[in-house]
């Protein structure tokens, strides 16, 4: 038998048609490329149980099929990203009054372009053209990304079937955060859970009880001193589960290790935690919705130093520009990565729908001075908040600059030792170092403090243009 004897009106000579007798295990690449070259070019049907050329019916049985099923799928799910939104069937025939089955793989153009296939840490592009699949060139590249619908991982069908036994943890998460209310079936509906045929979100997918794939993992340390190249690390510990799981074992592994500490206030003594809860929260909620989840071979990482903790997760701002280094957490304006996963944190109250998280971080921090005030900082592949530790005194130290010895500054300040550092290996402009203490550039900056220390040695000037310069006087320090 032929494969136009049970496939009605099918164009056996067609450049979206493709058969395979099996999947070769020995050459995964070979079949792999056509399902991403269909998936980059217009779409196509790959038959598996069909002898290529001949169209012949070579098929399986009912167990074979099913684990021919199972390793292609595994097979796609491993090596391509993002995952072609594609339809597979059983088609069923009979042969001299046996039952055999044919796998029909329905591959539909994707909206997310390119679909990379990634083998042995080797990436690759493939495009569909003429019968053939071949790597795709300099300009299909480039196209295909500008005609990319951006489409966001989280909002993409799987092909994970809704079980509401299976969100008994989410269900939970819901009712601790909305004083013991019922997370409703209409809701999950209404926020786009799953379609009409039910079958869940990607975003979906991670709140599932039994999830615990790499898409959601997280990396915790704990660094002895300032910085991840020359401490010890007294902690790492790696976790894989869903969304809500992975939201409580970040705050549990930093609310079991901070620093807690009093202070004097008016005659009252006051506790204090490292990192207040309200933000640490928000920055551990943060960094979840808006993870990049297209990054494969990522996590978020959350690292404790002695003087700071960092939250960093995958991806940069979305659609944003690299922003660097700021303080200025109000100024941000966020743009969501993932619609589904922050309309399901929204509707469990732990999520701003306005986006006024780090309006929340800048709250908590406001009685601090200039060296504990949290930043954020931003490439192309990540960012990265940063919560200074409440409890260490001097602040977040950076750990490029180094520590000074001196005498006491005649009517010194508070900023005198980290000017002299920031000013030691170069000479800096008045308003970098105003900048780098977080104060404005004032006339009393410039003459109580930066002044005074000229007059006393300590500091000496230059004058380049109309910026004035200041470098460290190295006979008046040495490094500790």
């Amino acid at each position: 038998m032929y494969l136009e004897e049970i496939i009605d009106d099918i164009l056996i000579e067609n450049d979206k048609l493709e058969c395979k007798s099996v999947l070769n295990r020995d050459d995964v690449v070979g079949w792999l490329k056509s399902i991403a070259g269909f998936a980059n070019a217009s779409g196509g049907d790959f038959y598996i149980g069909v002898e290529d050329k001949s169209n012949k019916l070579i098929g399986f049985d009912r167990k074979a099929a099913d684990i021919e099923r199972n390793y292609f799928n595994n097979q796609v799910n491993e090596h391509l990203t993002p995952r072609p939104q594609m339809k597979i069937a059983f088609i069923r025939y009979e042969i001299k009054n046996q039952e055999r089955f044919i796998i029909r793989v329905s591959i539909p153009e994707s909206s997310v372009k390119p679909v990379i296939l990634k083998y042995k840490n080797i990436p690759s592009i493939f495009m569909r053209r003429d019968g053939f699949t071949n790597g795709a060139t300099y300009e299909e590249i480039i196209e295909m990304s500008v005609k990319s619908k951006n489409t966001q991982y989280d909002m993409l069908l799987s092909d994970v079937k809704y079980n509401p036994e299976k969100i008994s943890v989410l269900r939970a998460f819901y009712s601790e955060r909305n004083d013991g209310k019922e997370l409703k079936e209409k809701a999950l509906q209404s926020m786009g859970f799953y379609n009409e045929d039910g079958y869940l979100r990607n975003g979906a997918v991670l709140f599932l009880d039994d999830y615990s794939g790499k898409k959601t993992e997280i990396q915790c340390s704990v660094f002895s001193g300032f910085n991840k190249g020359s401490e010890r690390i007294v902690t790492i510990n790696r976790f894989n589960g869903n969304i809500t799981a992975s939201i409580n074992y970040m705050m549990d592994f930093v609310n079991q290790r901070m620093n807690h500490s009093i202070i004097k206030l008016n005659d009252v003594r006051k506790n204090i935690d490292a990192y207040p809860q309200r933000a640490l929260f928000e920055g551990v909620i943060n960094a979840v919705a808006h993870r990049n989840y297209y990054l494969d071979g990522t996590q978020i990482q959350v690292d404790m130093f002695k003087d700071r903790l960092e939250i960093s997760s995958p991806g940069g701002f979305y659609r944003g520009e690299k922003l660097g280094k700021t303080y200025d957490l109000s100024g941000i304006i966020s743009k969501r990565r993932n619609d589904l996963i922050a309309s399901v944190l929204v509707f469990c109250n732990v999520m701003e729908a306005a986006g006024t998280g780090f309006d929340k971080i800048v709250e908590e921090y406001e009685g601090a001075d200039a060296f504990h005030r949290p930043y954020i900082y931003s490439s192309s592949d990540h960012f990265t908040l940063v919560f200074p530790d409440l409890t260490y005194a001097d602040g977040v130290v950076d750990s490029s600059l180094p520590v000074l010895l001196f005498a006491p500054v005649p009517n010194g300040t508070e900023y005198d030792g980290k000017i002299m550092s920031f000013c030691y290996y170069q000479a800096r402009k008045v308003s970098e170092i105003a900048e780098y203490l977080g104060v404005s550039d004032s006339t009393y900056f410039r003459k109580q403090v930066l002044g005074n220390l000229e007059m006393n040695g300590y500091l000496e000037k230059s004058k380049l243009s109309r910026a004035m310069f200041y470098k460290t006087n190295p006979q008046m320090v040495r490094l500790a």
